[in-house]
């Protein structure tokens, strides 16, 4: 067979060679660069600055550490979400805007292969400041109360969700021809999967609102010397049944599991405290109670009966489908990048530079 007669499958670059080969382009040029370094000189005193004022408050706290290691993974998600963007949203059209995109587009390599080198070189050097952050989440280990594998999931997570916008990023510097477009919408899409979901949230319990039969709690009488917390958690509901209006969270619980800080806080596996104890086991228990609905956020004598004091019950983790929505849209507008990078063009956008 032929040179002519081969398939472009045989001809090129083996998938994973190609994908190497543009890979080490992008990273030794991020190498290259000055912006990185400054970037993670500030992620590092911005970090520190955090944890040290977060140690400092929390002082000798049996949860000290726990509180610490939380924080640290809050503020590193939230500072991951602003920079992944600018370390992807020019990889594609960057290089268009300065005529190198079409050099390496008559070469042997696929589309498919640009836009996978691209998105593991943005984000490696975003998971270059996850590394950053090790030695403070380090710290907060040695205070104690985390437990390891609560660790390992966390720093999982983070990198998974750093991931994910990365490749949103790529995909949409693609899809726009001028970088500064691109970097744009991506901090929209950002916005939208972390301010967005609660706005929607917010915005749908007047659509999921319900009645129920309720009536009173009535406390015992204080004595003193007793128990403040028996006192305050024993009681009777008494009363003739009322209808009462309450929120069925349960049917809009959903909306928020797309949310980064829920797809997190939801998959890192915690201990049986009733409560929080730090900030992500905190808007982990506050989602439970949210898919609970009624009987754990409503009125206390819901249908006449003392409500539970305790923790909802265990319920279908909500970050599977929030992880799921998040890579099912990043892979649509890895198709659609993907079929804008196809050689050759039929259609270019009026300035478009090609070399």
């Amino acid at each position: 067979m032929s040179v002519a007669e081969a398939s472009p499958r045989q001809a090129g670059l083996g998938y994973w060679n190609g994908v190497s080969a543009v890979f080490a382009l992008e990273t030794k040029q991020r190498l290259r660069s000055r912006g990185w370094y400054v970037l993670l000189g500030v992620w590092f005193v911005v970090i520190g600055l955090v944890a040290a004022f977060t140690a400092w408050v929390s002082g000798e706290t049996s949860d000290a550490g726990q509180v610490l290691f939380e924080l640290m993974v809050g503020f590193v998600l939230f500072f991951g979400l602003l920079v992944a963007p600018a370390l992807s949203a020019n990889a594609v059209n960057g290089d268009r805007a300065a005529g190198t995109l079409a050099v390496l587009q008559v070469t042997l390599l696929r589309p498919g292969q640009l836009l996978a080198g691209k998105w593991l070189a943005s984000w490696v050097a975003s998971l270059g400041f996850l590394l950053a952050s090790v030695p403070f989440l380090i710290w907060a280990l040695a205070l104690g109360g985390v437990h390891p594998g609560q660790a390992a999931v966390s720093l999982l997570m983070l990198g998974v969700e750093l991931g994910v916008v990365c490749a949103l990023g790529v995909a949409v510097s693609a899809l726009a021809n001028r970088p500064l477009f691109s970097i744009v919408i991506t901090y929209l899409l950002v916005a939208l999967l972390s301010i967005g979901t609660l706005i929607a949230f917010a915005l749908a319990m007047p659509l999921v609102k319900g009645t129920a039969q309720a009536n009173y709690p009535q406390y015992p009488q204080y004595q003193p010397y007793s128990d403040p917390n028996e006192f305050s958690n024993s009681y009777t509901c008494t009363g003739p049944l009322v209808e009462t209006e309450v929120i069925h969270t349960e049917r809009s619980a959903w909306l928020l599991a797309a949310n980064p800080f829920v797809v997190v806080a939801d998959a890192v596996p915690y201990g049986s405290r009733e409560y929080g104890g730090g900030p992500m086991e905190s808007i982990s228990q506050t989602v439970r109670y949210a898919q609970a609905g009624p009987e754990y956020n409503g009125p206390q004598c819901i249908n006449g009966e003392v409500r539970d004091s305790g923790a909802p019950p265990a319920s279908f983790p909500i970050w599977p489908l929030g992880l799921g929505v998040q890579c099912a849209g990043a892979a649509v507008l890895l198709a659609l990048a993907r079929r804008r990078l196809i050689t050759p063009a039929r259609r270019l956008a009026a300035g478009t530079r090609i070399a």
